[in-house]
């Protein structure tokens, strides 16, 4: 039989390593600490917690995280079972003991009867007798790799930093403000003329935007988090420190464009935003990479016209990071279509969390495992967090160039925009219009209830 060569002992690859041993495949886990160290691992540690010690909402079924948290439970997970064993209080969430969940996985890792654990550095790209790998190298890929992944897939198949702009739900935009209309109605490639949705600022509301953005606490980067600025992907607020008209000449320039509302007047100032998922849920703020605090932006944000109630999806952010173009270069079946023995998990497929590089490990493994063992195993429903996860990835986001002409693929935490709508009935007696929490609420429940029902014929 097979070995299935997992490279990358965090939680992506500990979670493929466990998935792949479990259902009676020899697997052999490669992991380059202690041997090679990283700027941001601090501990020899398979699964270690560099970062939070959350793993977010534990709510099920309200709370898409909690929703692939009880996937994941479903699923046999290694990193969920660990991570119950060493929870800590801390309200809805599910935080833990980060010593004591990383021994817990190191351990069960160690004594599997399956499992070999090699401390060693893959330089560059696997031998060419290891016919089923998975790649778990996350953020912080070895250069070595990650030139040998950027050679196979192309120069610009590989980030190594992220300039992310938010992504608002859009059942949360304000549609009698904002109006559909692409600058000078022009229609792209699919495109109709009315592509984008616009937000219009009047003089005083945009001096107040830059006010805030002027003010705002900004996010402070450790050396080995840096990544360079370069002038085609600036953050909004180091823009707006270059003078208070730069943005109205930039991202968020006035021209070609009317509001069907106020023909007659000419904004001052116009935000835009542009579809960002296949299914229309998600819609990305145009040009807007920021390096502000999180709750800052969030605050910020709701000063635009239309935007007063957004419910962001994720916020923006420059940070250092490892991620493929994934849309582009990996198979649904999370294979790299240049070299189809790989395959990749955990963030630098360009998920973003724990819980979502884990669970993206737990279908890669068992993938591999089915692989290895001459078995076909089907991928899991759109419908469950793990294939909406998936299908984002490498189809569901739309591809579309950037305000600085960048490819526009931003890594994505696990969110209700990613799932394909659910219809849900208005309660019976209720007169006018359904909205609001309860609506919202009900949805959110009719989603993961669906997820639950359709993931048990795939587990």
């Amino acid at each position: 039989m097979a070995v299935v060569h997992v490279i990358g002992g965090g939680l992506a690859g500990s979670e493929a390593a466990w998935q792949a041993a479990h259902a009676d495949v020899d697997v052999i886990l490669h992991e380059m600490r202690p041997t090679t160290r990283t700027d941001a691992h601090h501990t020899e540690g398979l699964a270690e917690l560099v970062c939070s010690n959350s793993f977010r909402s534990d709510d099920h079924e309200h709370n898409a995280v909690g929703l692939l948290h009880e996937e994941m439970r479903r699923a046999n997970s290694l990193i969920m079972a660990c991570a119950d064993k060493h929870a800590l209080p801390a309200g809805g969430a599910l935080a833990v003991d980060r010593v004591a969940f990383s021994d817990s996985v190191t351990e069960a890792l160690e004594q599997h009867p399956r499992i070999t654990i090699e401390r060693e550095e893959v330089a560059g790209l696997p031998p060419a007798e290891w016919d089923n790998v998975i790649i778990a190298t996350g953020p912080l890929t070895s250069p070595a790799l990650a030139d040998a992944i950027a050679e196979l897939t192309g120069a610009d198949a590989l980030a190594f930093f992220d300039a992310i702009a938010p992504i608002i739900h859009h059942d949360s935009i304000d549609h009698d403000i904002v109006w559909a209309q692409s600058r000078y109605d022009k229609a792209g490639p699919m495109g109709t003329g009315a592509d984008y949705l616009n937000c219009p600022m009047n003089e005083e509301q945009y001096n107040r935007f830059i006010d805030a953005l002027l003010e705002a606490p900004l996010h402070e980067f450790k050396d080995w988090e840096l990544v360079p600025y370069f002038d085609g992907c600036l953050p909004i607020e180091v823009m707006a420190e270059r003078g208070r008209e730069t943005l109205r000449h930039g991202p968020m320039k006035p021209v070609g464009l009317t509001n069907p509302r106020d023909p007659e007047t000419k904004p001052h100032a116009i935000v835009q935003l542009r579809q960002d998922n296949a299914l229309g849920t998600l819609w990305n703020m145009v040009g807007f990479q920021t390096k502000m605090r999180y709750r800052s932006q969030a605050e910020i944000f709701r000063l635009i016209p239309g935007l007063e109630n957004a419910q962001f999806a994720r916020l923006g952010g420059l940070h250092r990071n490892t991620f493929l173009d994934s849309p582009k270069v990996l198979r649904p079946d999370l294979r790299l279509k240049a070299d189809p023995r790989l395959r990749f998990a955990g963030q630098i497929t360009g998920v973003e969390g724990y819980v979502e590089s884990a669970a993206m490990g737990l279908v890669c493994g068992r993938l591999s495992a089915a692989e290895a063992k001459g078995e076909t195993l089907t991928l899991p429903p759109e419908t469950t967090a793990f294939g909406a996860l998936i299908a984002h990835i490498t189809g569901g986001h739309m591809e579309a160039e950037s305000y600085s002409g960048a490819r526009s693929f931003q890594p994505m935490n696990v969110n209700f925009g990613l799932f394909p709508p659910v219809e849900i009935r208005k309660p019976e007696g209720l007169v006018g219009r359904w909205r609001g929490p309860d609506k919202a609420k009900a949805k959110k429940k009719a989603i993961t209830t669906r997820a639950l029902e359709d993931l048990a014929a795939w587990v």
